[in-house]
Parts: C-alpha cells; structure tokens; sequence
C-alpha cells in the first residue's frame, strides 16, 4: 500500500513537472517595474530633440524591424532567444553603466510579449541603471506608426 501512495505522489509530481518548468522560463512583460516604462510620445519627442539621444534597441523581430522601426534604433535579436540576448550583451558591453537605453519590441500586445522581459531583465542583471521599456500596448503598428510618430525602414 505504501508503494502504491509513492508511485502515485511520483506520477503527479511528473504530470505537473513541464508547467512548473515552463512557467520559470517564461516572462511578462507586466513584471517590468512601472519606474522603468517610457511612453511612445516621449520616445518620439526625444529622437526629435537637440539632445543627446539615447541607445535604442529594437529586441524583437527583425522581418518588424525591416518594416518600420524607430529612427535611430538598432536592431539586435530576438530577447525571447539566447542568441538574441547575447547580441544584446555584445552591442551594450562598451557602454557606461548609466548610459541612457530605450528597448522596445512592438510585435504583440504587451501582456505578450516574450521579448521586452527578457531584455530587461539582462540589462538590470549587468548592472545598467538607465533603461528604460517603450510601453507599447498593441504593438509598433498601432501604437507607434498609426499615431504619425516618425519612422524608418529597412536595416
């Protein structure tokens, strides 16, 4: 009889091991700190400004990217991906720790998107204090090209 408890407890716990190990590997983007959200009006009031301009990095799909992106940005993968976050990694690595960086993604509505977390999440971790996440709540086409904000194309 207490062979059969244990072979049942094993069973549940192997059923229900793939959730626990996805629900680990995936990320909201509702989890990144409201602090560290910055709205599209801002971002496309700062391109357009005299000032220094920040680093932006496009973190989501490049086929998005080649259709419109932010002018000035610079796409560097997929953040949902390890090759993404380590082009990530490479193209900050020179920066000073407070550089000011915007990353945004717009492939998706926000709630789904498996790219801004992630990007976050690896910049927060290497120590940079000045990143911001443009909050982009449909995606880059409604929130950013639709609203007349400027765009450019290609690589």
């Amino acid at each position: 009889m207490h062979s059969v408890r244990q072979l049942v407890v094993m069973l549940v716990i192997i059923a229900f091991w793939p959730v626990g190990v996805l629900a680990q590997t995936q990320s909201s983007a509702n989890e990144i700190p409201t602090a560290a959200l910055i709205n599209a009006s801002d971002v496309a009031t700062l391109i357009q400004s005299k000032s220094e301009k920040p680093v932006i990095l496009q973190i989501g799909s490049h086929v998005l990217f080649q259709q419109a992106h932010v002018p000035g940005s610079e796409y560097v993968g997929a953040a949902s991906t390890s090759e993404g976050r380590e082009q990530l990694r490479k193209r900050v690595a020179s920066l000073p720790k407070d550089k000011f960086i915007i990353l945004y993604c717009g492939c998706c509505p926000w709630e789904h998107c498996p790219n801004v977390k992630p990007a976050y999440s690896e910049l927060h971790g290497m120590g940079f204090t000045n990143v911001k996440v443009m909050f982009i709540q449909n995606d880059f086409g409604k929130d950013w090209v639709e609203k007349g904000f400027p765009i450019s194309k290609g690589d």
